[in-house]
């Protein structure tokens, strides 16, 4: 039979047992620490996790910024050529003359006193300019025809492309 020591008698009455000494005071010690890290790690975690997720809705908002800006300076730049087309001189003159308006004559001014410089006239109409010639193009020529013993004359060439039919329009 196997003899207890002193202290390991003392134990058994105070009824620990055997590997419950002081090193498992320490074991009991350590373990809020071990929680307290444990709980700083998952929390960390977390925080990168709802981070990223907002930096990917920042991401995805500025890229359709990106595009709606892109669209609105197309937009704009469309806008001021046509703005550019229609405050061209040839413009305006077109635009006046469909509106039946005229060439000014000479100005006249009024004076501090009410007195006018120059002499008011009414403005007139210039000759309207002369129509430009449409050259009328040549007829063309016809297409000698010509006898194929394998079928019908295959047709001439044109200057333009002729359009192929599209089965179902």
């Amino acid at each position: 039979m196997a003899t207890l020591t002193r202290g390991q008698a003392a134990r058994l009455v105070r009824g620990r047992p055997a590997g419950a000494g002081p090193g498992g005071a320490r074991q009991a010690a350590k373990m809020p620490f071990v929680l307290l890290v444990v709980a700083l790690l998952a929390g960390g975690l977390i925080s990168l996790l709802l981070l990223n997720s907002a930096l990917n809705q920042g991401s995805f908002q500025l890229s359709r910024l990106k595009k709606e800006t892109t669209a609105l300076t197309d937009e704009e730049q469309a806008l001021q050529r046509d703005v550019d087309g229609y405050s061209a001189p040839e413009a305006l003159q077109r635009r006046a003359r469909e509106l039946g308006l005229v060439p000014g004559g000479s100005p006249v001014f009024l004076r501090p006193d009410g007195k006018t410089a120059g002499t008011p006239a009414a403005a007139e109409a210039p000759p309207p300019p002369p129509p430009s010639p449409t050259p009328t193009p040549p007829p063309a020529p016809a297409p000698a025809a010509t006898q194929n013993p394998d079928g019908p004359a295959p047709s001439a060439p044109s200057g333009t492309p002729q359009p192929t039919p599209t089965p179902g329009r």
